[in-house]
């Protein structure tokens, strides 16, 4: 075990873990940040999906030990009470069916808008294709991003 200080949605955490113990479980289960989910536990399907110092990694497969002096930021961390303009636009579409992904989904999508001020559907399905929907809802994705870009 380790002591570790990470920088979580602009506050302080120190924590004790083993070095390669996965981000998504110092989140989850060490300091209560459930928004982030679990689902494949190997990088691929996007759902775990935070930014770190404001790029978009997945927290199952980043070890802690290698997070001192990051910014890390989870869907927690956006905008108080869902008023971050990605989720406004998440509500007006209607995107949630099952709701699992959508936190991968939103930062995703923030950091493609953080990066890509209008982006072009293409640019849109390639920063979006790493995270999967099992409820298919991506012309709805597609149609957030989109109004979400009009209002940042």
């Amino acid at each position: 075990m380790a002591l570790f200080t990470l920088t979580i949605n602009g506050q302080a955490h120190t924590l004790e873990a083993e070095p390669d113990m996965p981000l998504l479980w110092v989140l989850r289960d060490l300091l209560g940040y459930t928004g982030t989910k679990y689902s494949c536990g190997m990088g691929v399907c996007g759902v775990c999906t935070v930014h770190i110092d404001g790029q978009p990694r997945r927290s199952c497969v980043v070890s802690v030990g290698n997070l001192s002096g990051n910014e890390i930021t989870t869907i927690e961390g956006l905008l108080p009470h869902g008023t971050h303009p990605v989720q406004k636009a998440w509500l007006d579409e209607n995107v949630v069916q099952c709701g699992y992904c959508q936190p991968g989904q939103i930062m995703m999508a923030v950091a493609l808008l953080a990066s890509t001020n209008n982006p072009t559907d293409a640019e849109i399905e390639e920063a979006m294709s790493g995270v999967l929907c099992r409820c298919g809802t991506y012309q709805r994705i597609r149609q957030a991003i989109r109004n979400a870009s009009r209002e940042m």
